[in-house]
């Protein structure tokens, strides 16, 4: 019988070298981010000032906005550090629009949030421009990111079941009036901001600077400003600097008779942010 065109053999195959597996699995990873460490970074301030000032819907609301804002950040960091491939577009519009359904209610019900934007504005900013220069893993680009999310606890706070509900005056003149900037969330947001560049630094002496003298004093020399920073202000905050500070000690000093698997830093990293997510709310 005669080959046609619609017979298998002249139908085409999948392409040398791949596979609907692979193909999904790529798929997958334009959704998800790659950093699964970035989440704790981005979300633990807000949740410390969410589980510090007393949750209410709004602030959980606001701290769910947060974690979509980050699903918009990073997939436009990728659209734009892969110089807008349409295979990144997709993911950063889809969240987008999620982001614009359910934060545009948000908006219409505390217009006075809308002070916060010129600020975020710029730190988008940053982090997209790093990511066209391809340089995201730079030091402004991590300060940046952390002063993001850090801020947050500023933003979330005000929501608190335990801050004073703010009067029609304090909504018009917001952020100076203190019922809308409470001390409580200044000082997780102000914690959190020292405490993740310190990984900052610990992270960079491990993996990209390693080796380099410059980063390994720089990064020691902030941890153990922090320790005495940390108790002067609080026990709790002094116990937790100690903490980053034997990290950030240690593990390089490790890694000099034998190499460190960045699993393990990784790992490390874990449990520093998990007892900066206990310890600065016990705080504050």
């Amino acid at each position: 019988m005669p080959k046609t065109s619609h017979s298998p053999a002249s139908m085409p195959g999948p392409p040398t070298g791949a596979s609907p597996r692979r193909g999904r699995r790529r798929s997958l990873r334009d959704w998800t981010s790659t950093e699964p460490g970035a989440w704790s970074i981005v979300l633990f301030p807000s949740l410390a000032a969410w589980a510090a000032t007393g949750p209410t819907w709004t602030s959980t609301w606001l701290v769910a906005l947060w974690a979509v804002c980050y699903c918009v950040q990073f997939t436009a960091s990728r659209w734009c550090k892969s110089r807008f491939r349409r295979r990144y577009l997709t993911p950063m519009l889809t969240y987008a629009l999620i982001l614009a359904a359910a934060g545009v209610p948000f908006l219409v019900l505390h217009p006075a949030i809308l002070w916060w934007a010129p600020i975020y504005a710029v730190l988008c900013g940053v982090s997209l421009l790093a990511s066209w220069m391809r340089r995201e893993r730079s030091l402004w680009s991590n300060l940046a990111a952390v002063l993001a999310s850090s801020a947050m606890a500023v933003v979330v706070a005000p929501f608190g079941s335990r801050c004073p509900a703010p009067s029609a005056t304090d909504r018009l003149t917001w952020p100076v009036a203190p019922a809308l900037f409470p001390g409580v969330g200044v000082e997780i947001a102000v914690s959190f901001a020292l405490a993740l560049f310190g990984s900052v630094l610990f992270v960079k002496t491990m993996i990209r600077e390693r080796g380099r003298r410059g980063y390994l004093h720089a990064s020691w020399t902030y941890h153990a400003v922090l320790v005495a920073v940390g108790f002067l202000c609080d026990v709790l905050y002094g116990v937790l600097a100690l903490a980053l500070f034997a990290r950030a000690v240690a593990l390089p000093l490790v890694a000099r008779r034998r190499p460190v698997p960045v699993k393990a830093v990784g790992i490390t990293e874990s449990v520093m942010s998990l007892l900066m997510l206990v310890l600065i709310p016990l705080g504050a």
